[in-house]
């Protein structure tokens, strides 16, 4: 499967991160970002966490920290929107969004799934949509009890070790999230192997988007 090559080793790319919670970029598109920065190029980073309050937010920073590491630059802005009730809050959200969107013109986006089960994570997508409307955007996954994964057509194949180095990362930073269940090596290898075989990735690995609309050429 051929590649459009969106990103080569000297370029400049500027992406936006956005994510309801404190690990949810790290889970949907850490190993996006990490293949991104070994392969050479010059990634602008703008990390948007929007409810990270007490020891989720001191994990939200240290993480980003880690998973940016070598970036070219890089902001992290955390926010304290009430977890679980985005829908409620969405005015002040969007007008959140759409300061951020006065200061940054990032080439791509990350956001939640449109079809996330997650309340807070289905908030995040519409209003990413509704605020960046002139850039490429590509939707992230989240594994979860729901069981609410779709359909992506998007991939990014990922070196075994960046796999195995995203994995030590979100043990290393999210201590809150260790005692669920699905938060351990097998998910995230497991979902990782099932996308990388859907697109043939060389190392058999990879992780996955939902690319919605985009200008070829």
């Amino acid at each position: 499967m051929k590649g459009l090559g969106l990103a080569r080793r000297g370029e400049e790319v500027s992406i936006l991160c956005l994510g309801a919670h404190s690990d949810d970029i790290e889970i949907g598109a850490g190993g996006t970002i990490l293949s991104l920065i070994a392969s050479g190029v010059k990634l602008n980073v703008h990390w948007c966490v929007l409810s990270a309050g007490g020891q989720r937010s001191a994990e939200a920073r240290a993480s980003a920290k880690s998973f940016l590491e070598g970036s070219n630059a890089s902001t992290v802005d955390v926010a304290d929107f009430e977890d679980s009730y985005f829908p409620a809050h969405s005015r002040s959200i969007k007008h959140w969004l759409i300061d951020l969107r006065s200061r940054i013109n990032p080439d791509v986006v990350f956001t939640h799934s449109r079809f996330d089960a997650h309340q807070d994570h289905r908030e995040v997508n519409q209003l990413t949509w509704n605020v960046f409307r002139d850039h490429l955007v590509l939707e992230y996954e989240i594994p979860k009890w729901d069981g609410d994964l779709g359909q992506p057509n998007a991939y990014v194949p990922l070196a075994a070790k960046v796999l195995e180095r995203k994995i030590e990362l979100l043990h290393e930073h999210f201590g809150t999230q260790r005692s669920k269940d699905w938060f351990d090596r097998e998910t995230f290898v497991g979902l990782a192997r099932l996308r990388g075989m859907e697109c043939r990735a060389p190392e058999h690995f990879a992780e996955a988007f939902t690319l919605r609309k985009a200008n070829i050429f």
